[in-house]
């Protein structure tokens, strides 16, 4: 019989590439399904979403300018580190969510698949959603998708890690960054995904995660002046509204929640255009020749 102790875990919220404790000093139990404590969770404040917009703004010109190709590369590292250690999350979201073992394991595999499905779509959805468009006149007329900016992302509440990566895939895969809040329920995953992030390539600020009350966090991210978007897929009816009204002081994008019956579903790009904008570059064709043709 063993006499050692267990070394139990503490988490720590991400940002900037760092694990912080709360600037708070607060923590909240999490417990199971069955109310068995789990861990100890960091309780984030204000200033803890205020710093993670400022790491999300200092790393998104070196994230957006990277090319499509290489983000394709560092998701699909994501998805090798998330394989490695899959036992680990299949344990944790067992016991987040109160699924069996195997339920567990499909819904890290989906999870595993989904970043490896959007790493596939980071060089392809410029084909997809820009291109030349025929105008009367001599100019080449061409639209390009960019990233919005900083996206402020309410994970969903249940799916604590298929559901996540599902909303924060889309986000970085095209050039945006992202303050992710966890779900106030389940954080564990996505704290644990953070260390994932952590030594997977991606550059420190491109995702910032925060655990705590969803609400506490989410009212300061969406009244921020430098959040430039935010996806409510995680807040209720009540807290949406509030959020939107909130965020329209600076005419950020809202994604509103939708629902979604099954996580494991191919989701479409519509995730991806959501904070994309476009930009449409005129461009005189110079002198018509003589047959008729531009250079």
């Amino acid at each position: 019989m063993s006499d050692r102790l267990n070394v139990l875990k503490t988490y720590k919220l991400y940002v900037g590439g760092k694990f912080p404790r709360s600037e708070s000093g607060r923590v909240y139990e999490v417990t199971d399904a069955k109310g068995k404590w789990l861990a100890n969770a960091p309780q984030s404040s204000r200033k803890d979403a205020r710093d993670a917009v400022v790491a999300a703004r200092k790393a998104f010109g070196g994230w957006a300018g990277a090319t499509a190709y290489n983000r394709g590369q560092v998701l699909y590292r994501v998805a090798e580190m998330l394989e490695g250690r899959r036992a680990q999350f299949v344990h944790e979201v067992a016991d987040a969510e109160g699924l069996s073992k195997s339920k567990a394991a499909e819904q890290v595999d989906a999870a595993v698949d989904r970043w490896v499905w959007y790493a596939g779509w980071t060089d392809k959805i410029a084909q997809v959603v820009g291109g030349g468009n025929p105008v009367a006149g001599p100019y080449f007329n061409l639209s390009s998708p960019e990233p919005t900016g900083v996206v402020a992302v309410v994970a969903p509440q249940e799916s604590s890690f298929l559901g996540l990566v599902s909303v924060l895939a889309p986000v970085i895969a095209t050039g945006n960054t992202a303050v992710v809040v966890a779900s106030e329920r389940s954080p564990l995953p996505a704290l644990s995904l953070a260390e994932v992030l952590a030594t997977s390539d991606v550059p420190g600020g491109v995702v910032n995660v925060l655990s705590g009350r969803t609400a506490e966090i989410a009212a300061p991210l969406a009244s921020h002046q430098d959040v430039n978007a935010i996806d409510l897929a995680g807040a209720d009816e009540v807290l949406a509204k509030e959020l939107e009204i909130a965020a329209a002081d600076n005419l950020k994008r809202v994604l509103r929640p939708q629902p979604v019956d099954d996580w494991t579903a191919t989701p479409g790009i519509d995730r991806l255009t959501a904070f994309l904008e476009t930009k449409t570059v005129w461009h005189p064709t110079g002198s018509l020749g003589a047959g008729g043709s531009s250079y």
